[in-house]
């Protein structure tokens, strides 16, 4: 089995004139993120590999992430290649994950995970929003050949929100 647990950046601010990959948080996507990361301690395995990309907002919402339920942030894999937006290449990098690591947590970007989500999910689900996560089980021993798998879990913001 492999477990995958995708995670859009939260929402960035567009008040600034920091180039895309430079964008900070906005006020509204840290609270999300913080949200969001307490209910998902009861869906995350003890042993995960975690990736991000680089991207300030994705490292900034792994970072978070990763506080609140425990994790130190030095164990977070920063990877250049995440920067991006392109399902294909999405697919191609997590198939490229080592089969020693059953489980993997990866904070990256729209269009990328809503295709990614829809192609290996058994659910539709017309856009993950940031600070959205998506938990995916294949049934297969390999990074290589996952395929269809089951969605477990969907945790999104506005389903938190009172």
């Amino acid at each position: 089995m492999r477990k995958l647990i995708l995670v859009r950046h939260a929402k960035s601010s567009w008040l600034t004139s920091h180039e895309d990959k430079d964008r900070p948080l906005a006020s509204r996507g840290i609270k999300d993120v913080n949200l969001v990361s307490s209910k998902a301690k009861e869906i995350l395995p003890k042993k995960i590999l975690i990736w991000s990309s680089t991207a300030k907002r994705a490292m900034d919402t792994g970072s978070i992430f990763t506080q609140n339920i425990g994790i130190p942030v030095e164990n977070i894999i920063f990877r250049d290649d995440l920067y991006t937006f392109d399902a294909k290449q999405l697919e191609k990098i997590i198939k490229s994950c080592d089969n020693k690591n059953e489980n993997l947590i990866l904070f990256g970007h729209n269009e990328a995970i809503t295709h990614f989500v829809n192609k290996f999910g058994d659910v539709s689900i017309d856009n993950v929003p940031t600070s959205g996560l998506v938990s995916i089980i294949f049934d297969t021993d390999t990074w290589e050949n996952i395929n269809k798998g089951k969605i477990e879990k969907f945790i999104f913001p506005r389903d938190l929100k009172s």
